[in-house]
């Protein structure tokens, strides 16, 4: 099928790459060499080609042999505005930023004095509604939830000590690691979530068994997630009773886990566990369900965050009435950390604190992102490339139902699923070889996570690519077949 060639908005930056250039195979000559050179020095089984950035622009990345390719994955969603955005490379050229790329700060003892403002003006500035305030941490997903889990702990022993100091006993035994000064306290989460690799983020993470075993974990609860049946319109019965199945399970863990539940996390969509979601009212239950027992409601938005699906907060979907306690970012802020409710600041200094406390430099990157969302209208160019992208990708479903099934999403953050993982991993495989790169998630599902300034040119490369493999996959019938590796 011929798609039509245009772009929606004049005012976003446009990348002098306007279709991908093959020359060599992916990962090409000199990709396998320096694969062959880095793997005795550290893990190369997860890279699919090294890039040169510098010749990198927009959508498109260059890798080490030269080939252009369509970024339809983003690095793994944290790429907002592409690569080497004008704006951003104008922002770097200027003297303010220096300093910054000099050396960084140790903030939790001497910010820089700039640092309330750009707080207050860049961060603040897209703080979700009912957050009052902001902590920042090192820079990545886990950090922002790991220390969101230690935010809800000392929440929920405050209320029960009624606001009171930790008592002599609670600080002389949590030296121990016993109680009462180390309680019995757990995060529920559900499964087929991710929340990161450290040791409490893998305690509720539960997406691949290799991310978690060998290593000790926390004896935290599991509640089932809700799995829809598409499309969501023709099943809106089945479905509701699914969510309400999950609620009840949620409503008799908390209420019989051996381990007091603290608080409730869970991402707006389930990314590295198949791009799962439920329905608004699925989470407004969820938060209802918190409330009424005294848990702190975190919403992890380190994937979904910052305007991929259309909304700035993935959340602002659900219309909740009481807004979530606390919701954790990184990837495509750059910066990493939670926002929270007033409530939940720890009465006491150094309770969650670290060397960084953040990043000016990232937040130097944030500020400008921000402008470019606003100036460029680019949540609306998302909404628009996903509501071009999403009916073509569902009209190839339908004519390929053995291939391509439980189109979903929200903007451009969008995925589909394949027989198995083998014709996933193939299909990956083939649609690199013709330069688009993209994703894989859960046992056999395709995810797209491109940065903010995807068009609808791009969505065109995308799909008339995707439907060149999938003819072929169908011709050849090599869909059941492994995908080729390094």
């Amino acid at each position: 099928m011929q798609y039509p060639m245009k772009r929606a908005f004049s005012k976003v930056s446009f990348p002098k790459y306007n279709k991908p250039e093959i020359r060599t195979e992916i990962p090409g000559p000199r990709s396998k060499q320096l694969l062959s050179e880095m793997n005795v020095l550290q893990e190369t089984r997860t890279i699919n080609f090294f890039m040169n950035t510098a010749k990198s622009q927009g959508t498109y990345a260059v890798d080490a042999d030269g080939n252009v390719i369509l970024d339809v994955f983003g690095h793994i969603a944290s790429l907002p505005l592409g690569y080497n955005h004008p704006a951003m490379a104008e922002a770097a050229s200027k003297p303010e930023w220096l300093p910054f790329l000099l050396q960084r700060h140790a903030l939790g003892v001497q910010p820089p004095e700039e640092w309330p403002r750009e707080l207050r003006e860049t961060l603040m500035r897209v703080a979700p509604k009912g957050c009052s305030e902001v902590l920042t941490t090192c820079g990545c997903g886990s950090s922002a939830n790991e220390n969101a889990f230690k935010a809800a702990f000392i929440w929920k022993r405050a209320r029960e000590r009624h606001g009171s100091e930790p008592t002599k006993k609670e600080l002389q035994t949590c030296m121990q690691n016993e109680a009462p000064g180390s309680p019995q306290k757990s995060i529920l989460s559900f499964e087929k979530c991710f929340h990161g690799r450290t040791l409490g983020c893998l305690s509720a993470t539960r997406s691949k068994p290799i991310h978690k075993v060998d290593i000790p974990a926390f004896p935290w609860p599991v509640c089932p997630f809700p799995r829809l049946s598409y499309p969501l319109e023709e099943n809106q019965r089945e479905n509701r009773e699914e969510e309400d199945r999950c609620l009840t399970r949620v409503e008799q863990v908390i209420h019989t886990h051996p381990i007091p539940v603290a608080g409730i996390i869970v991402e707006p969509i389930l990314a590295e566990g198949g791009d799962h979601a439920a329905t608004p009212y699925f989470y407004q239950q969820l938060r209802r369900i918190a409330t009424n027992n005294g848990i702190a409601f975190i919403v992890d938005e380190v994937q979904t965050g910052c305007g991929a699906t259309g909304k700035f907060w993935a959340h602002e979907y659900w219309q909740l009435d009481n807004p979530p306690d606390i919701v954790t970012f990184a990837k495509k802020m750059q910066v990493s950390g939670f926002f929270l409710k007033g409530e939940f600041r720890p009465a006491q200094a150094y309770r969650i604190y670290n060397t960084w406390m953040g990043d000016p430099l990232r937040m130097l990157q944030l500020d400008v992102i921000t402008n470019v969302i606003e100036q460029d209208n680019l949540l609306k160019l998302v909404s628009d490339t996903g509501n071009f992208l999403k009916p073509e990708l569902e009209r190839i479903s339908r004519e390929n139902p053995y291939l391509i099934a439980n189109v979903r999403g929200k903007g451009t953050f969008l995925a589909f699923d394949m027989p198995n993982g083998e014709s996933r991993d193939q299909f990956l495989f083939e649609m690199r070889q013709k330069g688009v790169h993209m994703g894989g998630c859960g046992e056999n599902t395709v995810r797209l996570r491109p940065p903010l300034i995807f068009c609808q040119q791009d969505a065109t490369v995308l799909l008339e690519t995707l439907e060149t493999v999938v003819k072929n996959m169908k011709v050849s019938g090599n869909h059941r077949e492994s995908a080729p590796t390094h």
